[in-house]
């Protein structure tokens, strides 16, 4: 009993004796070095020669260095409940391949370092879970797509964002204009060749977007740009200015870049590529006077059309100027044409209807458009009825033509075959009386047009031509000494537009400008097919057939004969067969000796016989040979 007291009172300090135990950590991986004994943990492995992440990763830990080894892939295990983790760096490995869900579990990650890489693309799973990512380093990658959802769930956290060196022709500009907190926009040494306009204006926290070295020609212009000032780098810049590096873009100094030129600047190291009277020219040293730009002029229209309902149609528009002119058509109730289930508006200026009704028919207007005004043509269309069938194959042909067929010819000596092409041709708009196709042939014409003395300082002449059937628009160079040119490589049986400028010096400004000397229309005249000579398939196909046939009725004679004689021969009695059967050679039966044959005897009776040894002597029997003897 006196002991029970006694163990009442060592039982409180029981507990308290014993010490709080820690978990147990996990053991730091071979070759690294792991921080271990304080808070924040951490596990540095740069240049460890890891081929892979390690999996005996302490999974507390807030710092996870990883760079410079050969990690290929990062897997969904690799970095599972890792949720304290804080700063990731995986730099220069040779990662091809991030698995969906692989930082699902950083929650609280807050720099991602993945530059150095092999990276083709970003999925829109890939970073999923960085609620609180702030800094995402991609540059130094082969990244070619990004994901529009890729930066979804760290759009309101991320203040700085790499994609550098990377091959981006194109950009998710919709949710890059989502990162309301960005500060650092890199975007250099891509593919990138044009930047919508408004693509910056939700940004309004950006202080820096590096451009350089992209294949930008324009800069459009951004209500953030013009908000703020901006200057070309950042030495010197105050705390709330834009710093916009754009260099090393073939940038084209025309009006639309003047804005950019108005604004600040503290140094000269961009550069104008174009048009070539500024190419090579710094761009802040470049007046605000040269950057012109040059009203659309439309070279080519489709002459007037007539298709039968039901028959698809297409309408043709070029048109040149500086910038590029965006060309749009309208129907001839005035409504503005697009893409639809009935006609498709390509870039190049074509409009083709698919299915044509009789209300299409009427004038289409194709209008010209961009920064230095606007120009319009009409396109006449008619739809009539359907056509009537035809015969598939006709016999119809040329008659043959004495001479070269490309040899060039006068208009008016024009064969009758081009009657339909310069029936068309009247139909057109007249021709400017200064350019005239004088002589043409199949695939050759010949262009004259007067002296241009009224324009002074003429550098050459520029023959510009397209046919009808042909979205291509073809240039010619011509010295300003000449006044006729011979076009070749023509296509025969179309109808061509053709107009000649002249490319002089402008006194005033002392740049390149051109001016129209005048327009025609001609058409080529349609080659000739000599008559009588059939198309290699249907002759070759005649031949097979007739060779086929001839083989399949010899086998047939053969079988038919053959059956014959067998039923002949199968059919005749043995003793009619014997008769009729010719008789080639004459035996003579003997015992021995020479002699006349013997009579014939009567039937011997039945019984048995003896054995008569009997020769037989035999000769062919023929026409020389004769019977001798009784």
């Amino acid at each position: 009993m006196a002991i029970l007291p006694l163990l009442l009172c060592l039982l409180p300090l029981a507990p308290a004796s014993s010490p709080p135990q820690l978990a147990t950590p996990s053991p730091c991986p071979r070759r690294c070095r792991c921080q271990t004994q304080s808070l924040p943990l951490s596990v540095l492995c740069p240049g460890a020669g890891l081929l892979f992440v390690p999996p005996s990763l302490d999974r507390r830990a807030a710092e996870l260095r990883l760079a410079d080894n050969f990690i290929a892939a990062v897997r969904r295990r690799d970095l599972a409940n890792m949720t304290g983790l804080l700063h990731l760096s995986l730099s220069r490995n040779t990662i091809r391949h991030v698995a969906a869900g692989a930082f699902a579990d950083l929650r609280a990650l807050r720099a991602l370092h993945l530059d150095g890489n092999r990276l083709t693309s970003l999925g829109e799973g890939q970073l999923r879970g960085l609620v609180n990512l702030r800094h995402l380093i991609l540059s130094n990658n082969q990244l070619a797509a990004l994901a529009a959802g890729a930066l979804d769930d760290c759009a309101e956290t991320l203040e700085d964002l790499d994609l550098s060196y990377n091959n981006l022709e194109q950009l998710p500009w919709e949710a890059l204009g989502r990162l309301g907190n960005v500060n650092t926009l890199g975007l250099d040494h891509n593919l990138l060749a044009s930047v919508p306009a408004g693509a910056f204006s939700r940004l309004h926290k950006l202080a820096r977007l590096d451009m350089t070295s992209n294949r930008l020609t324009t800069i459009p212009p951004d209500p953030l740009f013009s908000r703020l000032p901006l200057l070309a780098r950042p030495r010197g810049s105050p705390a709330s200015a834009l710093v916009l590096a754009f260099g090393g873009n073939p940038l084209h100094c025309n009006c639309e870049l003047v804005w950019l030129r108005r604004l600040a600047r503290e140094d000269d190291l961009e550069a104008c590529a174009s048009p070539p009277a500024l190419g090579g020219r710094y761009f802040w040293a470049v007046g605000e006077e040269e950057f012109v730009c040059e009203p659309p002029v439309v070279t080519h229209r489709s002459p007037p059309l007539a298709v039968p309902a039901g028959r698809p149609a297409a309408l043709r528009c070029r048109a040149v100027g500086d910038p590029e002119p965006r060309v749009r058509w309208v129907s001839p109730q005035g409504r503005l044409l697009g893409n639809s289930s009935r006609a498709r508006a390509f870039p190049n200026g074509t409009l083709e209807l698919l299915v044509t009704e009789p209300s299409d028919g009427g004038i289409f207007t194709c209008i010209a458009a961009n920064a230095a005004g606007e120009a319009t043509a009409a396109v006449e269309l008619t739809v009539g009825p359907p056509p009537p069938p035809q015969l598939a194959n006709s016999t119809s042909c040329d008659p043959p033509r004495d001479g070269d067929p490309d040899a060039l010819t006068p208009p008016s000596a024009a064969s009758a075959s081009a009657s339909a092409s310069a029936k068309a041709a009247d139909m057109a708009p007249p021709t400017d009386r200064g350019v005239q196709v004088t002589e043409h042939g199949a695939t050759a014409a010949l262009v004259q047009w007067p002296d241009q003395r009224p324009i002074p300082g003429i550098r050459m002449y520029q023959i510009q031509y397209n046919s009808s059937a042909d979205d291509i628009l073809v240039y010619r160079m011509i010295p300003a000494d000449s006044h006729s040119f011979l076009l070749t490589d023509l296509a025969s049986g179309r109808t061509y537009d053709l107009c000649v400028l002249a490319v002089y010096e402008d006194g005033a400004t002392g740049l390149t400008a051109t001016r129209p000397v005048g327009c025609t229309r001609f058409s080529t005249e349609p080659a000739l097919r000599p008559c009588g000579a059939p198309h290699a398939p249907f002759l070759g196909g005649t031949m097979i057939i007739a060779l086929g046939g001839v083989i399949v009725a010899s086998v047939l004679v053969f079988i038919f004969v053959l059956l014959m004689r067998y039923k002949v021969h199968g059919s005749q009695p043995p003793g009619k067969a014997k008769a009729a059967a010719p008789v080639s050679s004459v035996c003579s039966q003997t015992n021995g000796a020479l002699g006349p044959p013997p009579a014939p005897s009567a039937p011997e009776p039945a019984g048995p016989r003896a054995h008569t040894v009997v020769q037989l002597d035999c000769e062919p029997w023929g026409p020389s040979h004769e019977r001798t003897g009784p």
